[in-house]
């Protein structure tokens, strides 16, 4: 290991329940007048949405809304986006809701003022410094799930709409100026969501904790995301209106896009490929791979398992801890394999080809190889 890395910590977070009605400040300090709120098609005609519309009209800040997002959104969602951007003379984007609406509505603000198409600011070398910084619009994120933590991130994933490929756009002033994290704001969420999303927090945590690059703070934050996930995601799931544990939860999910600075691995690279092509959820395909990619890291990892699985609490070393995964699966609901979440075992070739591509993979505690990606995504039908 080389004691030599470069590291950036993020943004200014208000944390805390009924913080939302602190909005119209928030676009004040980021200097916006005519703000975007960028949600997704299912959240847009939820009460947690009026309330913030009618907070920001009520400060005179308008209630314009744009909500044609996908799931696993794409480069026709952005430039839907972007023309909804413009032709409202908007100055600003309020990135409202899971990570599908956050990650689009950070990117809308980035792209708006750009000439250059979005795949030329994909996350590799120095590719953002062909961006235009002064053209980048103030981004304000409000999420109402606790998964992607894509609210304290400087990037956002987007789907080639023709290759079905997911790729990774990266600006540092993709960072929103402020976040609000409002805990209240994530009580309606279905279950399938919560464990879902809280299953991708989880991810995060792990996979940066298991990440051979020095990163030591983090490490450590992905180490206590992992216990927070642990311990409160089962009591959201259990019952929606736990307010601690709603808590709790978010921030998990900003921990664990705080600690995957360190990367992720191979849980991200197998999954990437089935929510592109599939249109499933993320998290909740995360949660499905997880048992064999713990597994196959085994070799690499098992000292820092067993010594994560003491601190949370859990005996039995590396087994304690790949066993209380499975537990945590069971008790969330997650399908037990992709054959469960209705995706077809076909084009194993091109999907593993696709993860071993994934940026992710870089970074995973064992060289992941054609070879293996096939046999692992094989393994989870």
């Amino acid at each position: 290991m080389t004691l030599k890395a470069n590291w950036s910590y993020p943004t200014t977070v208000r944390f805390g329940a009924g913080r939302i009605a602190e909005l119209p400040e928030a676009c004040a300090a980021a200097g916006m007048k005519r703000p975007l709120l960028v949600t997704d098609r299912a959240l847009a005609s939820l009460p947690i949405t009026a309330q913030a519309l009618d907070t920001l009209d009520g400060a005179g800040l308008g209630r314009a809304v744009f909500h044609e997002v996908d799931p696993n959104p794409n480069d026709r969602n952005l430039a839907a986006g972007i023309e909804a951007f413009k032709a409202g003379g908007h100055d600003g984007v309020i990135a409202f809701g899971g990570g599908s609406a956050l990650d689009l509505g950070k990117l809308v603000a980035f792209m708006a003022g750009q000439t250059r198409p979005v795949w030329d600011f994909e996350d590799i070398d120095d590719w953002w410094t062909r961006a235009d910084a002064a053209a980048i619009a103030p981004i304000i994120a409000v999420p109402t799930t606790a998964g992607t933590g894509s609210e304290v991130g400087r990037a956002g994933v987007l789907t080639n709409s023709e290759t079905h490929v997911k790729k990774i756009i990266f600006h540092p002033k993709i960072l929103p100026f402020i976040t609000i994290c409002d805990p209240e704001l994530t009580v309606g969420m279905p279950k399938v969501i919560t464990a879902g999303t809280g299953m991708d927090a989880f991810a995060h945590c792990l996979e940066a904790y298991s990440s051979p690059v020095f990163h030591p703070m983090s490490h450590g934050i992905g180490l206590e995301g992992m216990r927070l996930v642990n311990e409160y995601l089962p009591r959201a799931y259990r019952d929606g209106t736990d307010i601690e544990a709603r808590g709790q939860m978010m921030a998990a999910a900003a921990m664990g896009a705080v600690a995957f600075q360190k990367g992720l691995g191979a849980i991200h690279s197998l999954s990437h490929p089935f929510g592109a092509h599939y249109g499933k959820h993320h998290g909740t395909l995360n949660a499905v791979v997880m048992p064999v990619v713990l597994k196959f890291n085994r070799p690499a990892i098992e000292g820092r398992i067993a010594q994560a699985a003491a601190y949370m609490g859990i005996s039995g070393g590396f087994d304690g801890f790949y066993d209380r995964v499975l537990e945590l699966r069971s008790e969330l609901g997650i399908p037990a394999n992709l054959t469960e979440m209705g995706i077809p075992k076909e084009n194993l070739d091109q999907l593993a080809q696709e993860a071993v591509d994934d940026p992710s993979t870089g970074t995973n505690p064992v060289e992941l190889t054609l070879a293996d990606a096939r046999a692992l995504m094989e393994s989870c039908f």
